[in-house]
């Protein structure tokens, strides 16, 4: 009678993990032999772990990253691509995130850049972070629809709350000047209160060139390049063999 009230009022705090390792414990004779603070503490971690992989899976599907099995324990440093192995080391705890630094990766085309912003986008989420991840065009285009239907701050609050955002394929397309606005936009809200990772076949370098406004693109460029990071990947496309980076 007690076990049916205990298991019915851990239903209604809406505790189904505690639940289910309470059944498994009172299924177990050997359970017996363990004390209540050691029986109580493998519920709650059941419970804990259950919510926690729960979290991870809504964060990682709401990051939609471009390669979602991307994963920085797989990256290949292959001494073509001029990786910096301690760099990456360096940053894979992502403490980046937690100081506002920006990581920019730079590169020609097919060499891995989505793929290794994929990666951080992945580690981000396994530590908790909210992670955003766009093509810049795409991003960009949505915005300047965002102005026409009343939805345009809406969208500048929504990526502001992400602890990365991750803008893949900068450079693509010359910015005009609404682009060029609704990008000093983003940049300008995440200055000093959250990071972002940009993809780019233009080196750092070449990026004002981007810009239509040369006003604009000092504004931006300002504020993303002084506190970034920087991956320059080199050597051939990787198109064929991208599933074994």
């Amino acid at each position: 009678m007690m076990t049916n009230q205990t298991l019915n009022q851990l239903d209604e705090l809406r505790l189904p993990a505690m639940i289910e390792e309470f059944r498994r414990q009172m299924e177990l004779p050997a359970m017996s032999g363990l004390t209540f603070e050691e029986r109580f503490a493998m519920m709650v971690e059941a419970e804990w772990r259950t919510r926690h992989d729960a979290k991870i899976t809504r964060l990682l599907k709401e990051a939609r990253l471009r390669c979602p099995s991307a994963c920085l324990e797989n990256i290949d440093f292959a001494a073509e691509r001029n990786l910096d192995r301690a760099l990456v080391a360096r940053l894979s705890d992502m403490s980046w995130l937690a100081d506002n630094r920006n990581l920019f990766i730079t590169g020609p085309c097919g060499v891995g850049k989505t793929w290794i912003a994929s990666a951080f986008g992945n580690a981000a989420c396994r530590l908790g972070k909210r992670v955003v991840s766009h093509r810049v065009s795409r991003l960009l285009d949505h915005l300047r629809v965002a102005r026409t239907n009343g939805s345009w701050v809406k969208m500048l609050a929504s990526l502001k709350k992400s602890d990365l955002l991750i803008l893949d394929d900068f450079g693509l397309d010359r910015l005009d000047a609404i682009h060029c606005r609704d990008l000093l936009e983003i940049v300008d809200d995440r200055y000093d209160s959250g990071s972002i990772l940009i993809t780019a076949q233009l080196p750092v370098a070449d990026w004002h060139g981007v810009f239509e406004d040369a006003t604009l693109a000092d504004a931006t460029l300002d504020r993303l390049v002084h506190n970034s990071y920087r991956i320059e990947l080199r050597g051939p496309s990787r198109r064929p063999v991208i599933a074994a980076q």
